[in-house]
């Protein structure tokens, strides 16, 4: 049965969809949290092909499949919207761990995930133009380039839109109702305003208009409390009329809201920051230059840059250069850096491609795909870029670089920065380069958290090394249980495959053989790996602790890592998961036990790391366990 179908028939078997409040998955499992349980048919579940048995337990309705769960869980995304930002994927709550910095990096990231392909190909596409058109192969008055550019440009122009409809779906907010509020903000009447200085008020509020495009905080905050409000409305009003009515208040006072509240603080904050900035370059340029490379970016994120953008016009209109501009450009080269150091570093097949190519567009002045689908996203290499900016922006700004026109910081911008004699224009060539080498070089010394495919665990070779037996060695120090002990029936009844079990005394877990791991879950629970001889060993400590969600637990290891017998794979704290009320049995479970004729197991009542656990036998043996 293919993976699709299997997971088909389980969703219509726990009652479909709309009686699915989240699903998560573990080692062994699927974990559905139902709305209706009466509606789940358990009987025929656990006679359908590909599913072990089902327990309920925790609250949860628990589907076993065994060591294929992440195929089924993933193609269980395919047929469904189960997967989405809002249904986490992992077993762990987002957004109530970390500070407050990192919670909001957190919700960033996720917003902009789905966009990111896009983005990095709309980025290409825009560095490919500006490039044909430097070198005069073609213009930028032609129709074709406006063709071209308009291909290129529209994600980054209309980004509002597409951020509400990432942001509604996470927070679970009604699409169309944040693309309404997001095409109030861009619509040409509302541009209009902007661009012809009129004053605007609301029912004699005073409104602060600003251009909405390309931004990205407005319109994210404004989908949130959308998402809130729409709550509250569904609760109260009826049934009958909420499919219009709750819509209807959502637009009533979210487009206003945002263009009062919303939008405002970001040009508050920035027009804040230039008079700052403004001073400071007037007092100490070198120590000002390290401020705006330092946090350039940051700015960018949150919207408020474009107070900025008054002073870099106004200096080159007035005075014919503008100083201030040029410390920017090392914030840019930085975080360029940061992805290029991501793109060393990762082992990421998917993440590689993707720093590579927005390596690329950011040289280029085009930073968001490398921010918002990079350097942010994994944190580190962001602050590495924040550090290598402030280094750049310092040698820039004591340069005393200027811009004698306007233009997005890139490689291809870089002679708006030369000037008669070139003044300052050698220090601005060191300051971008030291940005991008000291960022790189952070992003790789500092690392990050490598994204792990855990859609795509590794699988025993077709081919082994040898046709032998195998031994499996103690993964841990403790009482030796046999498996029907197991107050789990997922793995007293062998259903997941042959083993043993231990009562652990010191909270390590070493490599039982010599091979690789094959998967390493989120929640840090449990561990599989795949031996040199094709051996596929599941290693589960404790009773349900994937509810932990990864608490009391640190892994060592990730997936794709070779490892050898003794090497220290996980640790956890044993009083503690007791404490949160678990128990910490580890079963540890040979899940391809069927291709063995014969699995033994220790006579000992109690085991050291490392001491003869199981016996592997393809031909089988006279006897029933080992020594």
């Amino acid at each position: 049965m293919s993976y699709e179908k299997l997971a088909k028939e389980i969703l219509e078997l726990v009652g479909g969809e709309k009686n699915v409040i989240s699903v998560v998955h573990c080692a062994t499992r699927l974990r559905f949290v139902l709305k209706d349980k009466s509606k789940a048919n358990k009987e025929k579940l656990e006679n359908t092909e590909g599913v072990i048995t089902v327990k309920e337990s925790g609250g949860q309705f628990q589907v076993v499949i065994g060591n294929t769960v992440p195929e089924v869980y993933n193609a269980l995304g395919k047929i469904s919207n189960l997967l989405s930002d809002s249904k986490r994927t992992d077993g762990s709550k987002e957004g109530k761990k970390g500070n407050i910095f990192g919670r909001i990096v957190d919700v960033i990231s996720s917003i902009f995930a789905p966009l990111l392909g896009v983005m990095a190909g709309a980025g290409i596409l825009k560095g490919l133009l500006l490039i044909t058109s430097n070198l005069g192969w073609l213009n930028n008055t032609d129709t074709t380039y406006t063709i071209l550019y308009a291909a290129a440009d529209s994600l980054f122009y209309f980004l509002p839109l597409l951020l509400a409809v990432t942001t509604a779906r996470k927070f679970e907010g009604n699409v169309f109702t944040a693309l309404t509020i997001a095409g109030a903000l861009l619509y040409p009447s509302i541009v209009n305003l902007k661009a012809e200085g009129v004053a605007t008020t609301f029912f004699g509020i005073p409104v602060t208009m600003m251009s909405y495009s390309s931004t990205v905080i407005p319109i994210i905050l404004s989908v949130i409390v959308m998402s809130k409000l729409e709550k509250v409305c569904n609760r109260y009003i009826h049934e009958s009329v909420k499919n219009f009515v709750t819509p209807l208040i959502s637009l009533v006072v979210m487009v206003p809201l945002t263009l009062i509240v919303f939008g405002p603080i970001g040009v508050n904050i920035g027009n804040a920051i230039a008079a700052g900035l403004v001073a400071a370059f007037g007092f100490n340029p070198m120590l000002a230059g390290a401020l705006l490379g330092a946090s350039w970016q940051l700015l960018v994120i949150f919207g408020v840059h474009w107070g900025l953008i008054p002073v870099f016009i106004n200096n080159i209109a007035v005075y014919g250069r503008d100083g201030v501009k040029p410390a920017a450009t090392a914030s840019v080269f930085a975080q360029a850096g940061a992805a290029f150091g991501v793109f060393l570093k990762t082992k990421n097949k998917k993440l590689k491609a993707l720093a590579g190519s927005t390596t690329i567009t950011a040289l280029f002045g085009i930073t968001e795909p490398a921010v918002y689908g990079v350097t942010l996203r994994l944190k580190r290499p962001f602050i590495a870029g924040i550090i290598g900016g402030t280094v750049g922006g310092a040698i820039i700004g004591q340069a005393g670089t200027q811009a004698f026109a306007s233009g997005a910081p890139g490689l291809l911008k870089l002679p708006i920065f030369y000037g008669p004699g070139g003044q300052g224009f050698m220090g601005l060539i060191i300051g971008i380069v030291v940005a991008f080498v000291v960022s790189a070089t952070l992003t790789y010394i500092l690392g990050f958290e490598d994204p792990v495919e855990l859609d795509e665990p590794i699988k025993a070779p077709k081919e082994t090394k040898e046709k032998s037996d195998e031994k499996v060695f103690s993964p841990l120090d403790g009482k030796v249980i046999a498996l029907s002990k197991v107050p789990d029936s997922a793995f007293s009844s062998e259903a997941m495959g042959k083993g043993i079990a231990i009562e652990p005394k010191s909270g390590r877990v070493v490599s039982p053989v010599n091979g690789t791991v094959s998967v390493a879950f989120k929640t840090k629970h449990a561990i599989g790996l795949v031996s040199d001889h094709g051996a596929e060993i599941l290693i589960h400590v404790g009773i349900d602790t994937v509810q932990l969600e990864g608490k009391y637990f640190t892994f060592h290891v990730k997936q794709g890592d070779q490892v050898k017998v003794g090497d220290l794979l996980v640790e956890f704290d044993i009083d503690k998961i007791k404490e949160a009320g678990y128990e910490v049995v580890t079963p540890i479970i040979v899940t391809n036990s069927a291709n063995y004729k014969e699995v033994t197991t220790t006579s000992k009542k109690a085991v050291n790391e490392q001491e003869m656990l199981l016996g592997l036998n393809l031909y089988g043996s006279e006897k029933g366990n080992i020594a």
